[in-house]
């Protein structure tokens, strides 16, 4: 539903209320009969959780010491906010931070300052759900089902008293409730599901409007307009196509932001500026769902153009955003940004949103550059975030400022200790995709992938120190011989010397930068893939208004200089960065005044940094 110009505000309110109450009562309610099946299927599947293995390495070690972690929460502290509430016996401590509830006018106080009560919950559910999915641990699927059913009887309308954001939080509970029920077998999450449902409606924002318009109704203070109704229908399209019902497909296709962004974004106009850059990224995920949904291109349209008009304005690291907002192109606020900010990228939140994005689109379109842009924020980005400590301090914004440094955010249990569940749960279903020909090699990551074909079972294990090694090795198990294609992503940035090798023996000509290389033949057990990467280094400026400060990005890997900075290099001594050691994560650029050591995101720990260098000419 959108505003129309002859439509007034109060009319837009009445008919929006109306057709959410007519999904509640008619589930059928302007849509096809419940045998329906999505309009689109992906050509690319994405494999299930527990069909990719992370094996030894950064980020399976990044996996496991977030699965402990959240395996280890108190389920009655997590409980509580919904149980106090509810009026039930509410045990355990108080967790603080933005997740408990507190008095309103404490919402810029530190340490219990309430800002979003039980807000994550749904996303520590969703990430332990997947956690399961992946590693078979009966522990954690336990945990899983007993925080549904400690959930189901908390939730009533009563939680939602004085609530700031009733869609950003129910959003959360449903991605938590249907990953219960989808990959840890929950049989009574889609009940807690409905009754969360039942307990929100009508305190939803009519539609998916923008902030604007939230701000042109009857509000108490700003902060009650900073809801992200426009991010709902990805989920309420998920639990519709997972079973929980017809209701969830006709709410999916009500919020729809329509009028004000993918209207827009499918003609190519940049809306984007201004705009709160996390959730603007992540509703482009319910642009995706609704193409397969209704099969609408316009949807398909506005996700990738909006997703083009992210790109061009994101750091070299792939991050974007700073202070959570999108800038005007051409304005040179992103060069501006690194002596006016720290808060470059709200990075596990932006990235659980951006591998999101580049999976779905991925996935529809088989472009293999939207895996170098998931790459990109993998290496730069996420991989490189600070673990979160047991009082729920977490790492929130990478810093680009000229002075950068790694820190804690000062709240505790913030938006980002949910996204960064999972997100890390979602590095092997990002790894690699599969259609009827084959297996597309996404990521390359310590891994191993195992699917049927036909009555088969075929593996694919990869061994690699990439991207601080220039090469991965991928190895082939089947049952028996087998004829199908293994498609590998060769970066746009990949130099001329990309050679891929089958068994020793290279290919005749030299891969093609930006596409998946296809090798066909009949595989046996044994059979190797060996891709080495012509990785050069490239200098890559901050925005075209500030030409002349630029990052050094050697591969998909961008260089923080650490310690002693001039105050200008010479292009070519930048560009002459070069490893100590190789497969080293140390670095030096040779000057005429002196050696400049430089790291990856990943190797930089509490030191001072900078990403982005003055060149002079």
């Amino acid at each position: 539903m959108s505003i129309t110009r002859t439509q007034s505000r109060r009319t837009f309110l009445k008919t929006g209320a109306a057709v959410a109450a007519a999904a509640l009562v008619h589930p059928r309610a302007g849509l096809a009969n419940e045998n329906e099946s999505l309009q689109i299927t992906p050509p690319l599947r994405q494999f299930g959780y527990g069909e990719v293995e992370l094996l030894e390495g950064p980020l399976r070690e990044q996996f496991d010491r977030n699965h402990a972690f959240y395996r280890a929460l108190d389920e009655d502290s997590l409980l509580k906010p919904f149980r106090q509430r509810a009026g039930l016996p509410a045990p355990g401590e108080e967790m603080g931070g933005w997740y408990s509830w507190a008095p309103l006018s404490d919402i810029d106080k530190p340490g219990n300052n309430g800002f979003a009560p039980g807000h994550s919950f749904g996303q520590y559910l969703s990430g332990l759900a997947r956690d399961y999915a992946a590693t078979g641990d009966k522990a954690t699927q336990a945990k899983v089902h007993r925080l549904v059913s400690g959930f189901g009887p908390a939730i009533t309308s009563h939680f939602w008293d004085d609530h700031r954001f009733p869609a950003y939080t129910y959003d959360k509970i449903s991605i938590g409730m249907i990953d219960a029920h989808e990959f840890a077998g929950d049989p009574n999450a889609f009940k807690a599901l409905d009754a969360a449902l039942d307990s929100v409606t009508k305190l939803l924002p009519p539609g998916g409007i923008s902030r604007a318009e939230e701000f042109a109704r009857p509000h108490r203070d700003e902060s009650f307009c900073w809801d992200e109704p426009y991010t709902l229908p990805e989920n309420f399209f998920l639990s519709w196509q997972r079973g929980a019902g017809s209701r969830y497909k006709v709410m999916g296709h009500h919020f729809l932001a329509d009028s004000w962004y993918w209207d827009p974004l499918a003609a190519g106009e940049n809306v984007l500026p201004g705009k709160h850059a996390y959730s603007h990224v992540n509703a482009m995920s319910s642009a995706m769902q609704a193409y397969f949904v209704l099969g609408d291109e316009k949807y398909l349209r506005g996700a990738r153009n909006g997703f083009d008009f992210v790109r061009a304005q994101s750091f070299a690291t792939g991050g974007w955003g700073p202070n959570e907002e999108f800038r005007k192109p051409g304005s040179g606020d992103i060069g501006e940004s690194l002596t006016r900010t720290h808060s470059s990228f709200e990075t596990p939140c932006g990235s659980y949103a951006h591998f999101k994005i580049t999976r779905y689109l991925l996935r529809t379109t088989k472009d293999s550059r939207y895996g170098d842009s998931m790459e990109r924020v993998l290496y730069n980005c996420i991989l490189g975030v600070k673990p979160i400590k047991e009082d729920g301090h977490g790492f929130y914004y990478s810093d680009y400022n000229n002075d950068g440094s790694k820190v804690y955010h000062p709240y505790k249990w913030h938006c980002c200790t949910g996204t960064f569940s999972q997100v890390t749960a979602d590095y092997g279903i990002s790894s690699y995709f599969g259609d009827d020909e084959g297996v597309y090699v996404n990521l390359f990551v310590p891994s191993r992938v195992t699917w049927k074909r036909g009555s088969d079972r075929v593996s694919l294990v990869q061994r690699t120190d990439y991207p601080h090694r220039p090469s991965t090795q991928i190895e082939v198990a089947t049952d028996k011989s087998a004829a199908f294609a293994v498609f590998v992503r060769i970066p746009e940035w990949a130099g001329p010397k990309t050679t891929i090798a089958v068994n020793g023996k290279r290919a005749a000509s030299s891969p093609t930068p930006g596409q998946f290389a296809r090798i066909q033949r009949t595989w046996k057990r044994g059979d190797r893939i060996e891709v080495e990467f012509d990785m050069p280094t490239t200098l890559q400026a901050v925005d075209p208004q500030h030409s002349k400060v630029v990052a050094a990005v050697h591969g998909p890997l961008a260089l923080f200089a650490v310690g002693e900075i001039p105050d200008a290099v010479r292009p070519e001594e930048l560009a002459s960065v070069a490893q100590v050691t190789d497969g080293s994560t140390n670095w030096q650029a040779k000057t005429a005044t002196g050696n400049i050591a430089m790291r990856p995101f990943t190797a930089i720990s509490d030191e001072h940094y900078r990403l982005y260098l003055n060149v002079e000419v």
